[in-house]
């Protein structure tokens, strides 16, 4: 079922091309939205504007175009991100540097960049993609979960920032989801069905997450009703961060 009670509103969703960011864009329009793809590749379903989260110019580019095209911001996805495997001594310093620059200074840039005109909105929000990786330890993830450790506590200190503002800043946890960047991972594996099978057996659901449940939590807590979500974390991700089912 959708409604339009995001008509008039204008998203941003950042690496809104494909997997989560694909399916927040299909979400949002499907609500009323005014949806605005930013994306290394152009969105085929809505309306883009090449950007490369690493360039701080290129974010200013891109927002000002989203501003002259649709009149306003109202609501900022940060889910442009890259993945990184390995321990703390396989990823050298290019690599932390590189993954660092666009998985959490890429949210910084966007959303100072926005933060002006979300001031102008009556119903600002911005959300953010986390991982379960945030505060859960996984093996040979300690670079892309340092990353995403950083965005859990950027969100709380932008959300206490901004709260004076009305300005709503919160996060959606995912867990592995069946994404173009999974199943990249899966192509590298020995045994893809069987690593595929692992990740599925991990979560206690017994399956990946969907990039649509992934963007139903974005969409709702940038929800204009939910006016006292600020500060949150929402983890999707099939109970593997909080439960412990032995079998």
């Amino acid at each position: 079922m959708t409604t339009n009670d995001f008509h008039g509103l204008t998203a941003i969703v950042s690496g809104g091309a494909s997997g989560i960011g694909a399916a927040a864009a299909d979400a949002f329009a499907a609500r009323g939205a005014n949806v605005a793809v930013l994306d290394l590749n152009e969105s085929g379903k809505h309306w883009s504007h090449k950007c490369d989260v690493s360039d701080d110019n290129q974010v200013r580019l891109a927002v000002a175009a989203v501003k002259e095209h649709f009149g306003g911001v109202d609501i900022v996805v940060n889910n442009a991100g890259i993945g990184a495997v390995g321990t703390v001594e396989e990823n050298s310093d290019k690599q932390w540097f590189r993954v660092l620059d666009v998985n959490l200074l890429g949210m910084v840039r966007l959303s100072r960049t926005c933060l002006p005109h979300l001031r102008e909105s009556a119903a600002p929000a911005i959300v953010n993609t986390t991982s379960i990786a945030a505060l859960t330890g996984l093996v040979k993830r300690a670079l892309y979960s340092a990353s995403k450790g950083a965005v859990h506590s950027l969100t709380l200190a932008m959300a206490a920032d901004h709260v004076a503002e009305g300005i709503r800043v919160n996060c959606v946890s995912p867990g592995t989801a069946d994404t173009p960047w999974v199943q990249r991972l899966l192509e590298q594996a020995e045994d893809p069905v069987a690593e595929r099978a692992r990740l599925e057996a991990r979560q206690p659901t017994g399956r990946l997450v969907t990039p649509e449940e992934v963007a139903a939590a974005i969409v709702y807590l940038a929800d204009p009703a939910n006016k006292s979500l600020t500060g949150t974390s929402l983890a999707v991700d099939g109970g593997l961060a909080g439960l412990r089912i032995v079998q």
